[in-house]
């Protein structure tokens, strides 16, 4: 992985800095932030509503532009000020005109899960009971089938059953429904 360079680093592969040492870019981008940093990150930051991360890449970019005028401008005087604020302003006005040109990002809670009922769900969950029913016992089958399906009472259940349970018919019932809806505990 390679890691991104300091911004002397950058300062010193400019297109517009050659014979330009590190002594140099350190020495310039220290007493420009010394001077200027503070009053820049702040007026960045209140520009951007406050994303400091982001003011934080503008003074960055502030810097490296100002490095690469380093020939023409003297980082410890007052009369650069205007113009670093002017830099500042128009990178936030550039962030904001990329932002329009894009479409807007969603985010995925703001959007429903299915707009449109589309089944889908109830075609899965048939397939899941479809895909249990068959793994269980014809008897428990049947006792899922008359519970769920045919609406009887627990008499009338219990007369049409064709293999009646070892149990009571209450707790055998309530047995096979726990266990059809994943519970495994019987009181």
């Amino acid at each position: 992985m390679e890691t991104s360079p300091t911004l002397a680093g950058r300062a010193l592969q400019s297109r517009n800095a050659p014979g330009r040492s590190a002594q140099q870019a350190d020495g310039f981008l220290g007493a420009l932030y010394e001077h200027h940093g503070s009053a820049l990150l702040s007026f960045a930051a209140r520009l951007l509503d406050g994303d400091w991360h982001r003011a934080e890449d503008i003074v960055q970019e502030v810097a490296l532009r100002a490095w690469q005028r380093a020939d023409d401008l003297d980082p410890t005087t007052n009369t650069l000020r205007p113009w670093l604020f002017t830099v500042v302003r128009n990178l936030v006005v550039d962030v904001y005109r990329a932002r329009r040109a894009r479409p807007l990002e969603a985010d995925t809670a703001d959007v429903p899960p299915s707009p449109v009922p589309d089944g889908v769900d109830r075609t899965l969950t048939r397939h899941v009971v479809v895909s249990a029913m068959r793994e269980l016992a014809p008897c428990h089958r049947e006792v899922l089938v008359h519970v769920y399906y045919m609406g009887r009472s627990l008499p009338r259940r219990q007369s049409c059953w064709a293999c009646r349970p070892a149990r009571s018919g209450h707790v055998c019932i309530t047995r096979h429904v726990r266990y059809a809806k994943g519970s495994t505990a019987v009181e």
